[in-house]
């Protein structure tokens, strides 16, 4: 039986691999070879857009519990985080070029995936579909999928930081350090400021020129992806509670007054991520306000941040929590589209999605995850009818559903080892 699979991002790439892998013939569209967005710079599948981190690799972490439960689920996504992974402290960083070029290896290789590079207009409900197109999604396919919703799109404004050449950093002003991180030098660089100087970056911040966004009448910003410019906006502190906070990381025995962060960006070291910088501010304006940093004042940005619009569908009332269109039953949603948010949890929407399909084209859904899994719980909270407006939504224990009677040091401990011994049973199932 033969599957269609729109979007060869995270979600789709993931889904297209897991419907092979259990026998599926699958049509994979992907579009950027014949029309990519400005966001993306290669033709390669599970391309990293924005940061090149998967967040935190803690087990006891909701994130780190996701990733754990899709290698259980023997992942695509995470065999190449895996492999192509770099040094970043307690998270999972990729070499991003390594990253996407062995997932599109992967997925042009595979006996049962027929990659297709045209741009989709037209969705059949007829033909069992994942529709991963990803929250740049526009035009044509962007209405379809609105035909098929018969409700309200949703959207947000989404921004990515600038990365820099780490030469072009001045290291009689910078440091490594990871966050409370004694042990070692840490992994990330840390460009220290004092009060005046963070008052000098301020104020540029304050007064810098933002790229004109057209066609909107009101900006909607994800506040986990919120532009720095915006945040310095809401008061002269909420920086330094922020991505510049220097708590945890004193250096020779002295907190700074503020710190911007510099996350690795590749493996052979030579390009650094500015750690919660993103921004839609003119790129004359980006540079000169990282220039405002002294260790930065001689930078070399290889990439500046841009802008641009992520949509998403109004999932509660379109979708069940298998991903599944509630009014086309041949239809399943997966990533950032469907109202979930981030790499990791995009990918395991996917992978999700495309188990849940295979039982569907199978005879029937027998098999589930419940909201006592992270992957259970993220679908669980985008399809559920009691949110009358969604907002995006990470992997978080807040949406896991779990009894537990023991003292609170031990919750999240409890939660993984349960979520854990639950996806073990479900992967001998599907």
């Amino acid at each position: 039986m033969k599957v269609k699979v729109i979007g060869a991002g995270l979600a789709g790439s993931e889904a297209a691999f897991q419907l092979a892998e259990r026998g599926f013939e699958v049509d994979l569209y992907e579009q950027k070879s014949v029309k990519r967005h400005a966001a993306f710079k290669t033709d390669d599948f599970a391309e990293l857009i924005c940061s090149n981190s998967l967040r935190s690799d803690d087990l006891y972490n909701a994130v780190g519990l996701l990733k754990q439960e899709m290698r259980i689920l023997h992942s695509l996504i995470m065999e190449a985080a895996d492999l192509y992974r770099i040094p970043a402290g307690k998270s999972l960083a990729v070499d991003r070029h390594g990253f996407s070029e062995y997932i599109t290896r992967r997925i042009n290789e595979h006996p049962n995936i027929h990659v297709i590079h045209e741009e989709v207009t037209e969705i059949d409900e007829n033909v069992p579909t994942i529709i991963a197109a990803g929250p740049l999604c526009e035009g044509k396919l962007a209405d379809e999928i609105g035909r098929l919703c018969g409700k309200e799109f949703l959207h947000f404004y989404d921004a990515v930081s600038p990365i820099v050449e780490k030469d072009s950093i001045d290291f009689d002003h910078a440091y490594y350090k990871s966050r409370y991180d004694e042990e070692s030098e840490g992994d990330y660089i840390n460009c220290p400021l004092t009060k005046e100087e963070f008052q000098e970056f301020y104020d540029a911040v304050i007064n810098a020129r933002k790229i004109a966004v057209h066609d909107i009448d009101d900006e909607k910003y994800f506040e986990g992806c919120m532009p720095f410019e915006e945040m310095a906006r809401r008061g002269y502190k909420t920086l330094l509670f922020g991505p510049m906070k220097p708590v945890g990381l004193e250096h020779d025995g002295i907190r700074p007054y503020a710190v911007v962060q510099l996350r690795k960006d590749n493996a052979i070291d030579t390009l650094y991520n500015v750690v919660g910088f993103q921004t839609h501010l003119t790129f004359g304006s980006q540079e000169e306000v990282l220039k405002k940093i002294p260790a930065l004042r001689n930078v070399s940005i290889v990439r500046y941040g841009v802008m641009h619009r992520n949509t998403y569908i109004n999932s509660p009332n379109v979708l069940n929590n298998k991903y599944q269109f509630i009014d086309h039953e041949n239809l399943f949603v997966a990533g950032q589209i469907s109202g979930v948010e981030g790499y990791v949890e995009s990918a395991a929407s996917g992978l999700y999605a495309a188990i849940n399909m295979a039982q569907y084209l199978s005879g029937g859904i027998k098999y589930e995850l419940g909201p006592d899994t992270m992957m259970g719980a993220m679908a669980s909270y985008i399809s559920d009818p009691s949110i009358s407006k969604l907002q995006p939504m990470n992997a978080n224990f807040g949406i896991f559903r779990c009894e537990f009677n023991g003292p609170k040091s031990e919750k999240k401990k409890a939660y993984t080892e349960h979520a854990l011994a639950k996806v073990e049973e479900y992967a001998k199932l599907v």
